[in-house]
């Protein structure tokens, strides 16, 4: 979004994040998202965050220490009030699933509107519920021309820790250059985006299995908290870049589809 604006003095270019209530919330670190009209072109790109793509809602909204409700069988609302307006969606979750960021986050499983009590349930579980549920509904919304977007599901950004986890001393900072094997050990695909999207018109963005060859290509030790490698998010410009260009050459394929070309 940075590139694309060029900037905050961009003539051309008009913050329209107030209409999609894209404000940053009272006691909030950061906002949840922006969006930027492009006057030239007519064209509007949104940037909503949600880590875990369901809906999050306070239990008890009058206090301010409450829990909230992690609905797995249901989309984030931001989603379901904006799918109409739009042309193309891509979703992507995965790393925030784990329990650490779950209760950090003070959040309670919720299905059917209820507590979830299947306390049996993983957090691989509840990652794969949540994506068949939202899978599906967005497959539904199509099937019944209730949008006319085209809709991605990208798969998980591979992590490339060595000797320890990020809590214990992982890091990356050996690797300066991408790895030149033929092959990697490694995910080819995210399977549980892959089961999720089988049979229905949402399309993958598959950016897995190219991204395992770039161990290069992570902040690493370069960040302002010097007491853990970060060897998950990337270094921009960098290996997201391709991904886009991935996004691009496949929308156009997509629409040579849509002329019969």
């Amino acid at each position: 979004m940075c590139m694309l604006t060029g900037g905050d003095d961009a003539a051309w270019v008009e913050d329209v994040s107030k209409k999609y209530g894209l404000m940053k919330r009272h006691g909030a670190l950061l906002e949840k998202g922006t969006a930027q009209r492009f006057l030239k072109t007519n064209t509007t790109i949104i940037f909503y965050w949600s880590a875990s793509l369901c809906e999050i809602e306070p239990i008890h909204k009058s206090d301010a220490h409450t829990k909230f409700a992690m609905h797995l069988d249901r989309p984030a609302v931001f989603i379901r009030t904006y799918l109409r307006f739009m042309d193309i969606l891509i979703l992507n979750t995965g790393h925030h699933w784990n329990r650490g960021k779950i209760e950090g986050n003070k959040w309670v499983m919720y299905l059917d509107g209820k507590v979830d009590t299947a306390h049996s349930r993983t957090m691989a579980d509840a990652k794969s519920l949540t994506i068949n549920k939202i899978a599906s509904w967005l497959h539904s919304q199509k099937k019944k021309n209730l949008t006319r977007a085209e809709i991605y599901m990208r798969s998980l950004s591979p992590r490339h820790f060595f000797d320890g986890e990020w809590n214990s001393g992982g890091r990356c900072d050996d690797e300066f250059l991408p790895s030149m094997q033929l092959n990697i050990t490694g995910h080819m695909s995210d399977p549980v985006i892959e089961s999720a999207i089988s049979g229905t018109s949402l399309r993958l963005l598959n950016i897995t299995y190219i991204s395992q060859f770039r161990f290069d290509g992570h902040i690493s030790k370069y960040r302002p908290d010097a007491s853990h490698q970060d060897c998950l998010h990337w270094c921009l410009p960098g290996v997201p870049d391709v991904w886009n260009e991935m996004l691009y050459a496949d929308i156009l394929l997509w629409q040579n589809e849509q002329r019969g070309a």
